[in-house]
């Protein structure tokens, strides 16, 4: 894969194969994601571009913002490759934990870069897109996003500091989304936080045209040119406001059997029922270890919280469910995967507090030059 970074203030020629294609045009830094075949699913090349493409803009006077977007008009990105998650694993290969370092790097550094970073959520934004996009300073969304975690539903849990940011969701907001992997539209995102403005998808790329178009020697300015055409969202598709007393009720309880069984007497019985349906999909182990993880977030940096994904990471191929969950949805595309455990009861406590066990001593993992 090749990637073209400059810093140059005119608009720059790239090779149109390379699946992040940065440059520097008229004061913006422009990252375009081009893998639309695959829904812009991140690499560990287009990881490794987009990291030397942001330090390298950090400080060059030049570039007074940077924009995100994603090629193909369906997604911004919808996660890793993880077709290439179940070959690294089946093999053992140690690139697989390159990639989440390196991955986890790239969301912190975004999540602290000293200069305005905008995130255009247009179309499916799931998982490590989420990584990408949620240490914007301006996330914009269209009535074409599609937003989740849906680490879940594939035996994995919700990373890319999933466990700081969904723990920071008003109420049990954050345990629903990462226990149920459920997908949220515009109106959803914004009324949880997870996005700051809407814009139409074809204001949006006027918007775009036009700030590539022009010469910006204000951060401000940029900002601007998208706030102005933000406009107010259908909120008929909300799946998260008309049930937030439940949400909040069922969400709030100790563990994940204790959700299930006030889903079952939830007045809202519709919400519940469904609720409980999508649950019973999801790997009974990861869901109990993704409550588990949101609830240690709340009370932990971003850095800490990554260097524990990490942690986590080292064990959900061997001792959880994510080479089975790929299996099922990817590979064989059989959607009938078999969890290690038959249901949430069998799933002992142990088990879930293994998670959180580092394979490393704090001065020697792998994360441990992220700042707090």
């Amino acid at each position: 894969m090749e990637s073209t970074v400059s810093t140059a203030s005119s608009a720059v020629q790239t090779d149109t194969q390379a699946h992040v294609i940065a440059e520097v045009r008229g004061g913006i830094g422009w990252l375009t994601l081009n893998r639309p075949q695959a829904l812009n699913a991140l690499s560990l090349e287009m990881i490794r571009a987009l990291s030397h493409a942001l330090m390298a803009w950090q400080h060059d006077p030049e570039v007074h913002a940077v924009i995100l977007r994603g090629e193909g008009g369906k997604a911004l990105c919808a996660g890793g490759d993880i077709r290439f998650f179940h070959r690294a694993a089946t093999a053992h290969d140690p690139q697989l934990i390159t990639f989440f370092t390196e991955e986890y790097r790239l969301n912190h550094l975004i999540f602290s870069y000293a200069k305005p970073y905008i995130a255009l959520m247009d179309g499916v934004v799931m998982g490590g897109g989420m990584g990408i996009s949620q240490g914007a300073s301006l996330r914009v969304v269209t009535e074409r996003t599609r937003m989740a975690m849906p680490e879940t539903n594939i035996g994995l849990f919700p990373d890319v500091g999933g466990g700081w940011f969904l723990a920071r969701l008003p109420g049990h907001v954050g345990e629903y989304l990462g226990v149920t992997g459920q997908t949220i539209e515009a109106a959803d995102a914004l009324s949880v936080g997870l996005a700051d403005c809407h814009v139409p998808a074809e204001a949006l790329a006027a918007v775009v045209r036009r700030l590539r178009d022009g010469t910006w020697r204000s951060a401000g300015q940029i900002a601007a040119c998208f706030t102005e055409a933000a406009t107010d969202f259908d909120a008929s598709n909300a799946v998260i406001a008309p049930h937030r007393a439940a949400i909040d009720a069922c969400f709030s309880q100790a563990s994940v059997p204790a959700v299930l069984a006030e889903l079952a007497g939830s007045p809202d019985a519709d919400w519940a029922a469904q609720t409980g349906q999508q649950m019973a999909r999801r790997s009974p182990l990861m869901m109990a270890v993704t409550l588990e993880q949101i609830r240690r977030g709340r009370h932990t940096t971003l850095a800490d919280e990554l260097r524990r994904e990490l942690d986590m990471m080292t064990h959900v191929f061997d001792a959880g469910d994510g080479i089975e969950g790929i299996r099922a949805l990817a590979v064989d595309k059989d959607h009938a995967p078999k969890w290690r455990h038959p249901g949430i009861d069998a799933v002992r406590e142990g088990e879930v507090v293994a998670f959180f066990v580092s394979p490393w001593r704090r001065e020697q993992h792998p994360l441990v030059g992220l700042p707090d």
